[in-house]
């Protein structure tokens, strides 16, 4: 059996052990649903009495006592009267028994303890034994808040307590290192109440951010990319158009202008098109690649809302190509190789990739969509990568190919996308004249390789723990002074540096000891250090985050070094 699978039927064995143990805890409980995750499993439940988190260590223990109990797991298949005579008095279940259109149904038996389900597990409750019970939280049934409000307790299960370990300290890590944390400590940015969702990037975080968009901006011009800037405000009928309007209303920001409605835009595309529009193009001008760093607002549920992670205002490094069907392939697998430069240059060396497929709110015709997938597949499979299908997740007007990445606590973040689009070429009657004089129905290629910018910054940040590479860093080098007397040589090094890096100055009267501190604490990537006897020579003592250091470094060589950390 695949790997995989045998841990997919642990896990949703360990969801059923999780119901077992607070049916017997909490004996009126009502079960709804208890499906796998990617590093556990979940049920959510309606109980008499409130489960609090300082129950979970209860509920742990028992599903422990019921795992050396050793109760064979039995899976069968009744009719679907049988199965609302056993679950008739939960509605919850007499609901989804409603929805399954065969005539039988799926009962899973360990015990006394009777769940519906269609199967997928061990063999017996013995088998289950790395687990761990993690949060608590309130979901409504069926995501629908009109619906009953309900618990969910989630966990964790893993093969060997080894991999339970590793898991449980990665988790600890994510607690440290988290990005809202590292924020504040470092100085980089604030959440406040007066902009719930709006982040306020501090002068370090903004550096940061102008870095990656420097390196991005570089990156495009080289390719061949011209940079726009439109409007954050249009004329809703443009959103109508757009089928935005349509199939993202709920998410977007209104305002009224002389009385005519506006938005606030949700995305950039838009834009790009009517710059595209402002006069006939020619086939000899295309592909052409049009990039934007595109403020964009989306109203998320206060709920939702996770630092930089998830927000209500962000910027999108967006691009899109205008092209000829038959360049549209070569032009995805040159996107594709930017992405994997731009993940290199950061860092991310394990990369996870989806291929979204067609949603059931889909604009465009199937043929149209199926051709679009096509040629996604082919530059995936031209460029050696592996990918996952994933049905129906793309956007409402194309597929596209989701680049997911994994940081050092072995997390996964989706952030690049590429995607196909034949619909708004429709909607907004793109063309180009081709060589026999006649207009020609050109092809869109979406792109953002860092995504929002914001999210990317909290990834990267949580990836490197705080301690920034180098050339990322807000800070690159402080100079720290051991007496005032080298206030002076440290000054005129100061001024000659700061034309090739990101440098500051600290000549304050605390002991060198307390200002290497300081910097250490702040992931300064370098401390130039000076004393009477690098003045006398005319050098420096270089000490790194880690505590190594260099002694007798000239201002030629340290300059040499600048380089090639930023390389």
């Amino acid at each position: 059996m695949d790997n995989h699978v045998k841990l997919e039927q642990l896990r949703h064995s360990a969801a059923h052990l999780l119901a077992h143990a607070i049916s017997e805890l909490y004996p009126d409980t009502r079960f709804t649903i208890g499906p796998t995750t990617d590093t556990g499993f979940f049920y959510d439940f309606l109980a008499q009495t409130t489960i609090r988190e300082d129950d979970l260590p209860v509920i742990e223990e028992r599903m422990k006592q019921l795992s050396e109990k050793d109760y064979s797991i039995i899976q069968s298949s009744v009719s679907k009267e049988e199965a609302r005579r056993i679950f008739k008095d939960n509605p919850f279940k007499l609901e989804l028994i409603n929805d399954i259109e065969d005539t039988v149904v799926g009962i899973s038996r360990q015990g006394d303890f009777i769940d519906l389900c269609r199967g997928g597990h061990v063999t017996s409750t013995g088998q289950i034994k790395h687990f761990k019970l993690l949060t608590i939280s309130g979901v409504y049934w069926r995501g629908d808040k009109e619906k009953p409000q309900l618990q969910r307790i989630s966990g964790i299960c893993f093969e060997s307590k080894a991999e339970l370990d590793q898991y449980l300290q990665q988790r600890e890590d994510a607690l440290k290192y988290d990005h809202r944390k590292l924020g504040k400590e470092l100085d980089l940015f604030s959440l406040m109440p007066e902009g719930v969702g709006f982040p306020f990037m501090h002068p370090k975080g903004t550096l940061i951010l102008n870095t990656l968009k420097d390196f991005m901006r570089k990156l495009l011009y080289d390719n061949g990319y011209q940079e726009v800037a439109t409007p954050i405000m249009l004329n809703a009928d443009l959103w109508r158009r757009s089928g935005h309007y349509s199939y993202y209303k709920e998410n977007m920001y209104f305002s009224h202008i002389d009385e005519t409605e506006y938005a606030i835009r949700p995305m950039n595309c838009p834009g790009a098109f009517l710059i595209y529009n402002t006069r006939p193009r020619s086939y000899r001008e295309l592909p052409m690649r049009i990039s934007e760093f595109g403020y964009v607002h989306r109203h998320e549920l206060s709920g939702v809302l996770h630092g930089l992670m998830r927000v209500r205002a962000f910027t999108i490094d967006d691009a899109h190509i205008i092209c000829k069907l038959d360049q549209m392939e070569s032009e995805i697998i040159t996107v594709l190789g930017l992405i994997a430069a731009t993940l290199k240059k950061v860092g991310f060396t394990t990369i996870k990739i989806g291929l979204a497929t067609r949603p059931a709110n889909a604009m465009g015709s199937v043929e149209v969509w199926n051709i679009a997938i096509e040629a996604l597949k082919k530059a995936l499979e031209r460029c050696g990568y592996e990918y996952t299908i994933k049905e129906g997740d793309g956007a409402f007007y194309g597929p596209k190919i989701e680049v997911g990445i994994q940081d050092s606590m072995g997390r996964t973040w989706q952030c690049s996308t590429v995607q196909v689009d034949f619909v708004q070429p429709e909607n907004f009657d793109l063309t180009c004249i081709n060589s026999n004089g006649q207009k020609e129905r050109v092809v869109v290629i979406h792109h953002a390789i860092f995504g929002s910018l914001e999210r990317f910054f909290a990834v990267v940040l949580e990836h490197y723990k705080g301690k920034l590479p180098f050339w990322i860093s807000p800070v690159q080098a402080r100079i720290l002074t051991i007496t005032e007397q080298e206030n002076g040589y440290a000054k005129e090094l100061y001024e000659k540096l700061r034309p090739y890096m990101r440098v500051e100055l600290d000549t304050n009267s605390d002991p060198i000891s307390a200002k290497i501190k300081d910097a250490q604490l702040q992931q300064v990537p370098w401390m130039i250090v000076i004393g009477k006897k690098e003045e006398a020579s005319g050098t420096i003592t270089l000490r790194y985050r880690d505590g190594t250091q260099e002694f007798g470094i000239s201002f030629e060589s340290l300059l040499e070094k600048i380089t090639q950390e930023n390389a």
